[in-house]
């Protein structure tokens, strides 16, 4: 069988499936078993698609995934999170749109916190949009900054899904971790311009709701109380990866105490919210697993049949600049990112991916970032944005899905004009991870 054939059977097979409403992780395995059973060899390949299933799912680099996304879990169950969004908002006064800022910082500290975007946005979203839009708040500036604030969650540690591209590309756990926290700050700086420039040009998108008149330590007290010891968290998850103590794993382990600690001492921690946050990490992580347990065999068909090598070879020849190969996976994934969720790209385009990046020469470590980048962008891409309709369901009804798309829009513009960036600027991607401590 041609590899031009394999590639369209087995790509074809599964937009087909997944268009269906197959759970990703079904349309994967049903797709891997036929091409297991017809290009791996029968019988054989079918033995060798549940040891590729075992051993995928049995590596130790995948420990962080769990462990961060029940750190998130804990701070989220036992309602410490709400307590530093509540005191963020009282520091923050005397800026235009300062609601749509306090969103901005506590999105961004959230997700330090949590490895989870959904539960970032739902969390947000929840706390302070009812507010924003009883005061007045033009959707532009109320739902599209927490939207665009909770896809950060994507690029800071602890990011699951960061966890889950390094292991499956082949790329330092530790390095990717932390090679997104510049971009990360930069979408969070250019975020807050963009609103406080907007909100000073046209003020009826934001009216004015400075706090009620307070002492200095009135509206210092609940950061120094709630917001600062919980960034010791995210120092002890970076902190230990940066100076070398520990792998993403004891990193993330650390993360997990620290979050029981900070629940317990605030007087937050209950077995109910234990029970919860165990459940939810459970759900999450089996998902993930079934994933990744289906990844190794397609990766492995691809190549096996030659379509991985054919491909390359057919890009090759074409002569063109890793830059141009770089910014054609971009478009490549901007464009499933309008129609599939954040794995399902990722288990469509690795395998591809990873070899042609590798073969032309580009830095794994910027690829990672891109990966990062372009997923957090297809949390907003209309019309099946993922966050898109977790914003939906933290609305009122009145809202529909237009003004959400349109709130997403200038965000989304700032999220790829950052992608830009990092493409032109490599560093930005680079530079932090090359500070690690062998």
């Amino acid at each position: 069988m041609e590899w031009t054939t394999t590639l369209l059977a087995m790509l074809g097979g599964l937009i087909l499936l997944l268009s269906l409403g197959l759970p990703v992780a079904f349309a994967f395995i049903a797709v891997n078993v036929v091409g297991a059973f017809f290009i791996l060899g029968g019988e054989n390949g079918l033995v060798q698609m549940a040891r590729n299933a075992t051993g995928s799912v049995s590596n130790f680099q995948l420990a962080p995934i769990p462990l961060f996304i029940l750190m998130g879990e804990i701070l989220l169950q036992s309602k410490v999170a709400h307590r530093a969004i509540d005191a963020i908002e009282r520091i923050v006064t005397r800026v235009p749109g300062r609601l749509s800022v306090v969103t901005v910082f506590g999105g961004t500290v959230f997700s330090a916190l949590s490895g989870s975007t959904i539960a970032n946005t739902a969390m947000i979203g929840s706390t302070l949009l009812p507010s924003m839009l009883k005061k007045g708040y033009h959707p532009t500036l109320a739902m599209g900054p927490i939207m665009a604030s909770g896809a950060i969650a994507m690029l800071i540690p602890p990011s699951a899904l960061a966890v889950l591209l390094g292991s499956l590309a082949g790329i330092s756990i530790s390095k990717l971790l932390v090679a997104g926290i510049l971009p990360a700050i930069l979408l969070a700086g250019l975020f807050t311009a963009f609103i406080i420039s907007a909100a000073a040009l046209r003020p009826g998108l934001a009216p004015s709701d400075d706090p009620p008149p307070m002492t200095l330590w009135q509206r210092w007290k609940p950061f120094c109380v709630y917001v600062l010891p919980l960034s010791g968290i995210f120092a002890v998850v970076i902190g230990s990866l940066l100076i070398g103590v520990a792998s993403p794993t004891d990193a993330a382990a650390l993360g997990c105490l620290a979050a029981l600690i900070a629940s317990a001492v605030y007087r937050s921690l209950s077995w109910e919210a234990v029970k919860r946050a165990v459940r939810e990490t459970v759900m999450l992580t089996v998902m993930i697993m079934f994933i990744i347990a289906a990844s190794q065999t397609f990766s492995q068909i691809l190549s096996f049949s030659g379509a991985t090598s054919g491909l390359i070879g057919l890009i090759n020849a074409m002569e063109l600049t890793p830059i141009q190969i770089l910014i054609g996976m971009i478009l490549i994934l901007l464009f499933l990112g309008c129609f599939i969720d954040q794995v399902s790209m990722l288990m469509v385009t690795i395998p591809i991916f990873v070899p042609l990046a590798a073969a032309v020469g580009v830095d794994p470590l910027v690829l990672g970032v891109v990966y990062l980048l372009t997923m957090e962008i297809a949390l907003l891409t209309p019309p099946f944005g993922l966050l898109l309709f977790v914003m939906r369901g933290v609305s009122p009804p009145s809202v529909g899905m237009r003004q959400i798309y349109q709130a997403a829009t200038p965000f989304l513009a700032i999220k790829l004009a950052v992608l830009a960036l990092v493409v032109a600027v490599p560093a930005l991607g680079t530079w932090l991870p090359a500070l690690i401590v062998r």
